[in-house]
């Protein structure tokens, strides 16, 4: 069932309880998600976006107990990605003349995803769309997190429809932040950012300084994942800000993996040498075989240093390291340094290749690495805790 958040605007969306990844497998969701969706009623009525495919029916089947699905004047996809768009082909079965309201890189997304050719209106930043007393106001926004991405702004309800922006996957039945789980809500936040929007963070601070400069009154945020900003809205944009700015914490995070715990070994050793050069720096230690990637992600993003080590395997480091080191080098992180540590038998090349794999990230890179021959014995175990010293004495 819908939720009035104000006199003219219903949540018509769907809460998914059970998924746990998104982005095929590339994003955990240990908390599940939502796909928001608004009906704004005024003199006319448009609905802002839908909600994944395998929902739709259920979505639909939903909205016309809000609405007679006739009565929807305008249909407005902030953002085309199937999350958000992937009921249009059962609504639109119902309302093929309806008119959608997009940007012209989802119009191109729309048709090439689905196939029909709807009744497209391609909106730029500053068009208006009037409803009646109220007016809709389009804010272009690319790359926040596709090309085709934009903000819907409802004037006299002071509302920002902000898509994937602010937004976070997690799902819960107090649908606004100030009831939220606080912990939770900022845990699912930071990670979103972390791994999604991240490469953008340019982009989201000349967008958001964009957007403050129409000096619009802003009562609440609506993202199309997770709570809706109803309390100090201006809250999340600040964290935007603060960490699109080459965000770091005084945390060391330490990831490895290992294949029978020389790694292991080392790992613990260099950060014993950290807490003792350093009491006051936050240590993490992951090893990245047995943990989350999106959650070993999100500590690196909010790391100054990260540390990284894997045994050498087939003259090259295991596969559990490669993969987070792939995530890193994509998600393009800024002022953050690093180096590499690693066992083994008699090639050796592991360090090598993360060090130049961190360097090729953007990574400053402290030193050349840390490796142990065989198992490492105590005068080994006393060089990897000088070894973290030296990291600690670094910054």
């Amino acid at each position: 069932m819908g939720v009035k958040i104000t006199e003219s605007v219903t949540w018509v969306g769907i809460r998914d309880w059970e998924l746990r990844t998104f982005h095929g497998e590339e994003y955990s969701t240990h908390r599940g998600s939502s796909y928001n969706c608004y009906l704004v009623r005024d003199e006319k009525t448009a609905l802002i976006d839908t909600v994944w495919s395998p929902f739709d029916k259920e979505f639909v089947a939903n909205l016309k107990k809000e609405i007679d699905l006739n009565e929807i004047d305008y249909i407005i996809i902030n953002h085309g990605e199937v999350d958000h768009s992937g009921a249009l082909l059962q609504l639109m079965n119902a309302i093929p003349e309806t008119p959608i309201y997009c940007t012209k890189n989802a119009a191109t997304s729309l048709k090439g995803q689905y196939h029909k050719d709807w009744n497209f209106n391609v909106v730029k930043t500053g068009d208006k769309l009037s409803l009646g007393k109220k007016e809709l106001i389009f804010i272009e926004a690319r790359m926040l997190h596709w090309p085709d991405s934009m903000f819907t702004y409802l004037t006299g309800e002071n509302i920002l429809f902000s898509n994937d922006a602010f937004g976070q996957h997690y799902a819960t039945e107090e649908i606004y932040n100030d009831l939220a789980d606080q912990c939770a809500l900022y845990q699912e936040a930071i990670k979103y950012y972390a791994n999604i929007l991240t490469p953008f963070s340019a982009l989201v601070t000349e967008k958001i300084k964009e957007v403050l400069s129409f000096n619009l009154p802003l009562n609440m945020i609506c993202t199309s994942h997770g709570v809706i900003w109803r309390d100090n809205p201006a809250q999340i944009i600040e964290k935007y800000l603060s960490w699109a700015d080459n965000y770091q914490e005084n945390q060391i995070t330490i990831i490895y993996d290992t294949m029978w715990d020389n790694t292991k070994k080392m790992a613990e050793a260099i950060k014993k040498g950290i807490r003792a050069a350093d009491s006051e720096v936050v240590i993490k230690l992951f090893n990245a075989g047995k943990t989350d990637k999106n959650d070993i992600i999100t500590e690196v993003f909010k790391s100054k240093a990260i540390l990284v080590g894997s045994s050498t395997i087939n003259n090259g480091i295991l596969s559990s390291v490669a993969g987070i080191l792939e995530m890193i080098k994509g998600l393009a992180f800024k002022n953050k340094k690093a180096a590499a540590f690693g066992s083994y038998g008699w090639g050796g090349q592991a360090v090598k290749i993360i060090s130049n794999l961190l360097k090729e990230s953007g990574f400053e890179l402290i030193n050349e690495g840390k490796k142990v021959m065989w198992t490492p014995d105590e005068n080994a175990l006393k060089e990897c805790e000088e070894f973290g010293a030296q990291i600690a004495k670094a910054f």
